[in-house]
């Protein structure tokens, strides 16, 4: 196995390179890049220019492909890769994609393990806007001050797709904005995840509408300071699209979202996600 492995920041971030394109698609070479996600967070693998066979190979061999998105695309692929995609004619319901121009995290509404990590290939790079930008939850929890870790320990936040929707519930056409913001379950879960390794990571994104036994607004503001924590430069990465782009992130310890760009830049991603083995615990 010739991969390797370059830090791109000091708590977020792994770059990979290759001797050989071959070696990527090995069991040994899946153990390292799952565990360099582990530890990094997210792993950029630049103009590596997958097929949707090659992508669902390596999601399989890190640990197993889960299709996560209900079947709304008009998909011209392999059903098991979702195309994240504005453009109408393959996503009549865009409503999804652009609730990601917010900070989340994949899978905390369904009734099932969230995704390990999330794996997304650039077939249309935008020349404008478009970038993924991650925040590892793992690395802010762990650079908050105690007396703040004390103060989240044991808490709850309850988790919707209408919240997550919300900032932008007056774009959806109304005549089908009820269905859309009733997607999902309602679910309560710590805002202190910790892990079967032992790790805590924090559970907060959009998603994280209110806190179990707070008042409203007191719950409100505390769980937007610490997505602006988690999303400091420090504990944070931004990835500009190159076509043929890979990247895998650890969707159980990290924020994502996109940066708004306009439709008709074509902007086009192929996403397959990996399935989780851990249900969100305190």
């Amino acid at each position: 196995m010739a991969i390797h492995f370059e830090n791109i920041k000091e708590f977020i971030g792994s770059r990979v390179s290759w001797d050989s394109r071959d070696d990527i698609f090995t069991p040994e070479a899946a153990a390292a890049i799952r565990a360099k996600v582990e530890e990094r967070t997210v792993v950029v693998f630049p103009q590596i220019d997958l097929s949707d066979e090659e992508q669902l190979r390596i999601t399989d061999l890190m640990g197993g492909k889960v299709r996560l998105t209900a079947r709304n695309n008009v998909q011209s692929n392999d059903q098991d890769v979702y195309q994240v995609t504005l453009d109408e004619k393959i996503n009549p319901q865009p409503e999804y994609v652009l609730g990601t121009f917010f900070w989340h995290m994949d899978g905390i509404t369904v009734d099932m393990p969230p995704p390990f990590a999330t794996l997304l290939s650039c077939r249309i790079a935008p020349d404008k806007g478009g970038e993924t930008e991650f925040a590892s939850t793992y690395a802010a929890y762990e650079g908050l001050p105690e007396e703040e870790k004390q103060a989240i320990e044991g808490l709850k936040a309850v988790h919707s797709v209408r919240a997550s929707l919300s900032p932008i519930a007056d774009a959806i056409p109304e005549k089908h904005r009820d269905k859309v913001l009733g997607i999902g379950l309602v679910k309560e879960h710590p805002i202190v995840w910790t892990h079967e390794s032992g790790r805590k990571s924090m559970v907060i994104g959009t998603t994280a509408d209110h806190i179990v036994g707070m008042e409203i607004p007191a719950g409100r503001a505390m769980l937007i300071r610490l997505q602006e924590w988690a999303a400091q430069p420090a504990f944070s990465l931004r990835h500009k699209w190159s076509k043929g782009d890979f990247v895998i992130w650890d969707n159980t310890g990290a924020m994502h979202r996109a940066i708004p760009y306009d439709k008709s830049t074509g902007r086009m991603m192929h996403r397959t996600s990996i399935a989780g083995s851990e249900k969100v615990a305190a």
